[in-house]
């Protein structure tokens, strides 16, 4: 029965209730937004946004199809904003006019109900009502903003918008099955993820403590981050935050690893997600044992510096370094591949463990060579694997000594269960 009485509603109706609903609700942000100002300097709230729709929508269905009533009396309203406006500068030295944008916008509420769904009318209001709210917000936040920031999005923005779309996808050469677009697109990949844990460190966590920056840090560069906390370890008497901080950046490195396997290739992207949630679970009860052990110790954790592991988020000689690494294994990765088939790839992902190991998986990840998805997923896992022993030896040849014991303990663990997993791929 209900449904029947809402379906025998006339559209016109249902539209002017929404429009009237819309147009209060905005009206009504006005006034609690404005709540501590004078009443007669305020341009108007409920009643006067309410009053606005109302007459947007008269207008609009009066003529929808030429739509020139609801042109004119647009035209008309924006004469009488253009009046006080003029007179708010010269009476109260004011210049803001996000009122009037608001007044403007609930005016266009009724041709909006009309021809576009509902969903994306309802979305406009609420965007509407949130934009005004965080006014101080965006305020605030804005501060955080130095003089290259918007300079360092543009550079992410020219590479992965301009520069990517317009280069070829043909391999260069039967030796290196790589094309320039392809080439391009691992370092957009790489420097987003590496942006984005930027943008986390800077803006959502920029006090975070010395397990938050080995998470940050480890989206980014594991290696980086071990190496960097490694030395800070020798900073402080009482440094038993180190050796998780450090756990959790290669924790990191198999979700940014798996991020970008999602990104390149999909099917080997979710043979690999068991393994990986393994490894994964593995370093996270490392990294809380390895926590919750030295709980009790730690009085002095704070006072170790918060680690940024690189300044500028889209470095050039970087990109540069990451580019000739990305050549030479998809060079070298083809020319083993070719010659020695499987178990070449496989010495070759050990071998690789030893240098960035993002060049040597997204190669694989975009690789055309005769190789199964069993073995790519191997080779992952033992690139990986021997990243690990390179960090653990980093982390105890430049560590304290105090943090030796539990990050050789820990790596260990990750080496012995990489390679289990690699042998039962294997068999």
């Amino acid at each position: 029965m209900p449904e029947k009485l809402f379906h025998n509603i006339p559209v016109d109706i249902i539209n002017f209730l929404l429009v009237v609903l819309f147009s209060f609700l905005i009206g009504l942000e006005q006034r609690r937004h404005h709540i501590k100002e004078e009443f007669e300097s305020l341009f108007g709230t409920d009643r006067t946004f309410t009053l606005i729709g109302i007459l947007g929508y008269i207008l609009y269905i009066i003529g929808p199809q030429t739509l020139l009533p609801f042109l004119f009396g647009g035209a008309a309203i924006a004469v009488l904003f253009a009046v006080y406006y003029s007179q708010k500068i010269k009476i109260q030295k004011a210049f803001g006019i996000t009122s009037l944008v608001i007044a403007f916008i609930t005016f266009c509420l009724a041709p909006l109900v009309y021809t576009q769904s509902s969903w994306l009318v309802l979305l406009i209001v609420v965007s509407v009502l949130m934009l005004t709210e965080i006014k101080m917000w965006l305020f605030e936040f804005s501060k955080k903003f130095d003089e290259n920031e918007f300079i360092t999005l543009a550079k992410f923005l020219v590479i992965a918008g301009v520069i990517l779309p317009l280069l070829p996808d043909k391999p260069v050469s039967a030796e290196i099955n790589i094309s320039p677009y392809k080439f391009w697109l691992a370092i957009v990949a790489v420097s987003g993820i590496s942006y984005f844990s930027y943008l986390l460190k800077k803006f959502v966590f920029p006090k975070s403590g010395i397990i938050l920056t080995g998470i940050l840090g480890g989206l980014y560069s594991s290696t980086a981050t071990t190496v960097i906390l490694a030395r800070k370890s020798k900073e402080s008497a009482n440094n038993t935050g180190i050796a998780p901080a450090i756990i959790l950046a290669t924790t990191m490195m198999y979700l940014r690893i798996f991020l970008l396997a999602l990104f390149f290739n999909a099917a080997i992207a979710w043979r690999l997600a068991l393994p990986f949630a393994v490894l994964i679970v593995v370093s996270l009860l490392t990294a809380f044992y390895f926590a919750k052990f030295n709980s009790v110790q730690n009085t002095r954790q704070t006072q170790i510096k918060p680690v940024n592991p690189r300044a500028n988020p889209l470095e050039f000689k970087t990109a540069i370094v990451f580019g000739a690494l990305f050549i030479f294994f998809a060079f070298i990765t083809g020319y083993v591949s070719r010659n020695y088939g499987t178990a070449g790839i496989n010495t070759l992902s050990f071998v690789v463990g030893v240098t960035d190991i993002d060049p040597f998986i997204i190669n694989l990840f975009q690789s055309k060579w005769n190789i199964t998805e069993t073995f790519l997923v191997i080779a992952v896992i033992n690139a990986s694997t021997s990243n690990n022993l390179l960090k653990m030896i980093y982390a105890i040849t430049l560590g304290d000594r105090s943090v030796r014991m539990r990050l050789i303990a820990g790596f260990s663990i990750l080496i012995v269960t990489g390679l289990l997993i690699s042998f039962v791929f294997l068999s």
